[in-house]
């Protein structure tokens, strides 16, 4: 198993799309001006909405008991680990993580990457504008660390997950905190990615990200406010 550290970091930065953050305007909202059928859909949404079955219990995933409640911003920490997705480097099909980077515009690169794989796949050749927000967040715990060796380099393929889906499934059964490795996206850049909601600490919002991208092939504008 890979060597841990002693992870003391504040200020890591976590971008997510800004229709996500707390006060982000539901994309449910463009489907019908009308207020009736608008809470019905909410209330469709909400029956599948897998934060709110996690926080219930109800997946199968991540014990509920394993989430934080009535802190700030913790809907942000619980829906990063209930959204599960095999599209990023050490998440399973049922159970997500808390994934950020030491440096802004190392997040900036690694959201970057991933929105315009999706452009591509899309086959989206127009104008894309894609505003994220910057969430903060400190880490004070004992962390597995990739850095400085060869030894996990699969765990660091751009191009595949299998190795790194692996260890991570590996580290979970230790009980581990989590991974601290080099940007893929970005040279010289840190990652950080957290297993566990409740060492995500210190939330809060931070700087309005924009990346405009004038086509698929591209590398995207950005701007920050």
């Amino acid at each position: 198993m890979p060597n841990t550290c002693d992870l003391d970091q504040r200020d890591t930065h976590r971008l997510i799309p800004s229709q996500f953050a707390e006060d982000g305007a539901s994309v449910l909202t463009r489907l019908t001006d009308d207020e009736n059928t608008l809470e019905h859909i909410f209330e469709l949404d909400n029956a599948t909405n897998d934060r709110l079955l996690a926080e219930s219990g109800l997946s199968p995933g991540i014990d509920a008991r394993e989430l934080v409640f009535w802190i700030p911003s913790y809907r942000i920490i619980n829906a990063a680990f209930c959204h599960p997705t095999t599209k990023s480097r050490f998440s399973s099909s049922d159970r997500g993580a808390w994934y950020a980077a030491f440096e802004l515009e190392t997040s900036e690169a690694e959201v970057a990457y991933h929105r315009q794989l999706w452009l591509r796949e899309t086959a989206w050749d127009e104008e894309d504008v894609a505003n994220y927000t910057d969430y903060l967040a400190d880490f004070r715990a004992e962390f597995h660390d990739i850095r400085g060796t060869k030894q996990y380099a699969d765990s660091l393929s751009p191009d595949s997950y299998v190795a790194s889906h692996a260890l991570a499934g590996e580290l979970l059964k230790l009980g581990s905190s989590g991974i601290v490795y080099p940007s893929v996206r970005r040279r010289g850049g840190t990652c950080v990615v957290c297993f566990r909601p409740v060492l995500v600490m210190n939330v809060r919002k931070g700087n309005t990200v924009t990346l405009v991208f004038s086509g698929s092939m591209n590398p995207p504008a950005i701007r920050r406010r």
